[in-house]
Formats: C-alpha cells, structure tokens, sequence
C-alpha cells in the first residue's frame, strides 16, 4: 500500500482514504452480519446491514461533497481549472440523503424486530473504518 507522506497529501489521497474506509466497512458488515445472523438471528443481521449501508453511503457522500468543495477552491484559485459538479446539486443529494437515512431508519426499525444493537453497531463501522484509515496514515507519519 502506497500512503503519502505529510507534505504531498493530495486531494486523490484523500479520496483513496475514503474509498479503502468504504471497502473495509463492507468487508467488516458483511462478516459482522454472518456472526450476528448465527448468534442472534436473520432480522439482527439484517439491522447491522441497513446500519452500515447508512454508515457506508454517509462516507460516499462526504466524499462527494469534499470533492466539489476543492475543485471550487482549486477553480477560485486558479482560472484555468475548470469548475466541476454544481455545489448545490451535491448539497440537494446530501440533505436528500440525510432524509432517506430518517426513513431507512424508522422503517427498519419499526418493521424488523433484530437487536437495536445491531444496528449501531453498523452505524459505527464507517467511523471505524475512517478512523483506522486515518491511524494507518498518522502510523506513517510519525515512524
């Protein structure tokens, strides 16, 4: 695995950090879901799923929006670049997001009768995932 020193992380480094934290974060529900369906049953599993496809698509959607952010500041700073997707249009699926993340949410809960743990617990595997991603890179760093 290639990461960056300190001085030349980059906006795609960025994005690679966000997409290897999606992959671990999939990898880690899927085994999570198989141990949880063993211990406490299909509908428990089924809630750790719905959880991390929320924590999951909450990355992607910060990725999108942190990359419109710096192709803006990239066009201020530079008139040669050119400007990329519409701000707004990124905000609208983010805040549309957020909303269907409520209704996921209610839904799963009201209908599945699984272990409520379970599904925090897959709410947490994408801050997990980043936050092991970002350790990695401080790893690098400092050695």
């Amino acid at each position: 695995m290639n990461l960056p020193d300190s001085a030349s992380y980059t906006d795609d480094d960025f994005r690679r950090l966000i997409l290897r934290a999606m992959k671990l974060a999939t990898i880690l529900a899927l085994v999570g879901a198989a141990g949880v369906w063993l211990k406490w049953g299909w509908r428990s599993a089924v809630l750790l799923l719905v959880g991390a496809l929320i924590s999951t698509s909450g990355l992607w959607e910060w990725l999108r929006l942190m990359t419109a952010i710096m192709v803006r500041m990239d066009a201020n700073a530079d008139a040669t670049v050119k400007k990329g997707r519409s701000l707004g249009l990124v905000l609208a699926g983010f805040f549309l997001r957020l909303g269907l993340t409520l209704v996921a949410l209610y839904v799963s809960l009201k209908f599945l009768d699984g272990s409520v743990y379970a599904l925090a617990a897959g709410l947490g595997l994408g801050v997990f995932a980043l936050a092991f991603e970002g350790a990695k890179l401080a790893r690098v760093w400092t050695v």
